[in-house]
């Protein structure tokens, strides 16, 4: 069986690579080595693991991604533009990239033929997530810039004002998109599920705080977790924003690779037929302050600072039921979070845009 892997030089893509290529997947990968992503292009250009077919493209040039999948069975989509996109300025590149690139992926898929899906989308389709209002679960509305300002960074009920207590969400909760990224991965989804309409399968996969070795820094892919390290590396204290209790799951990366080959094993299944959405989450939250000082810790460098800082477009708690991805795809995450901080403080991140 032939794989292709779209954005497979990336962090992700890379980890999805190696896990399809140890379960016996023949794979090929197109990326276009975006320089503001891949600091080495030459070194992402010429994978290590023989056999790996390389296309050099963008995910929205129609005659290469023709090419890539010819003979291929099944697709996973990791390829995206990242990044919190707050500024309406940087909408017609995430629009163009996520939506029309996701667009242009499937229609080429139809002509080949090619019916099986695993799309990365994002926990940030659900925007804030779901809290407790007194004894009622509702969508957490958007925080109050006044409230931001003076250091009040939990989302409050709009009829008591009282603190709502955030509770976990699955995957039949309504999506609350609040940023151009997370947009454009819900348009993402709907794309695909509208695909699939046609008799294909799509899983799509909404990862969460994705962290592990490889992961990039100084580019538009460096996450929470890339930041904190990269801190210490330089000898610095990582800095938190807020007050350090906002709540996230952290999930590894060879954990997220295993999850996108039990969704290709659920999309070879026929009667799986249209698009279904899946958390890729430990189901254990932790907050953003606790995974700063863990990484502290077992790097050995300064205590984590707290800033009081906020940005715009940030959601204060998003964790995630696991209970789909582990009943239907018979998934269950394997790098328990003290293990996976540990190795994540001593291995290496890869090359900073621009670096010698």
């Amino acid at each position: 069986m032939r794989l292709l892997v779209t954005g497979g030089a990336g962090f992700i893509g890379s980890a999805v690579v190696e896990e399809a290529l140890a379960e016996g997947w023949r794979v090929r990968v197109l990326d276009s080595l975006r320089s503001d992503v891949h600091a080495d292009v030459h070194a992402a250009a010429h994978p290590p693991h023989p056999g790996v077919e390389f296309v050099k493209a963008d995910i929205r040039d129609d005659e290469a991604v023709a090419r890539a999948l010819l003979g291929v069975d099944a697709v996973c989509h990791q390829a995206a533009k990242v990044g919190l996109g707050v500024d309406i300025h940087d909408a017609p590149d995430y629009v163009s990239t996520n939506s029309l690139g996701t667009a242009a992926l499937l229609a080429a898929m139809s002509t080949a033929g090619v019916e099986r899906l695993v799309l990365a989308s994002s926990m940030v389709v659900y925007g804030e997530g779901l809290s407790l209002d007194g004894h009622r679960t509702v969508q957490a509305p958007p925080r109050r810039h006044t409230d931001l300002r003076a250091g009040r960074f939990d989302p409050v009920s709009e009829t008591t004002g009282e603190v709502l207590e955030p509770v976990e969400i699955g995957e039949e909760q309504p999506c609350d998109p609040r940023n151009v990224y997370a947009a454009t991965k819900l348009e993402q989804e709907l794309l695909a599920r509208a695909w699939a309409q046609d008799g294909g399968r799509a899983a799509l996969l909404r990862y969460h705080n994705v962290y592990g070795p490889g992961m990039p820094q100084g580019t538009p892919y460096a996450g929470v977790a890339s930041l904190f390290r990269s801190a210490l590396e330089r000898g610095e204290a990582p800095r938190v924003f807020e007050d350090g209790r906002q709540r996230r799951d952290f999930i590894h990366v060879r954990d997220v690779a295993r999850a996108n080959i039990a969704a290709l094993r659920w999309t070879e299944d026929p009667d799986n037929r249209g698009g279904r959405a899946f958390n890729v989450a430990t189901g254990v939250p932790h907050t953003i302050g606790e995974f700063a000082a863990s990484l502290a810790t077992a790097f050995g460098g300064p205590e984590p600072v707290i800033t009081g800082e906020y940005r715009l477009g940030d959601v204060r708690h998003i964790t995630a039921s696991a209970h789909r991805i582990t009943a239907e795809l018979g998934w269950r995450p394997t790098v328990a979070f003290e293990d996976g901080v540990r190795e994540f403080a001593r291995a290496p991140l890869r090359a900073r845009v621009g670096a010698a």
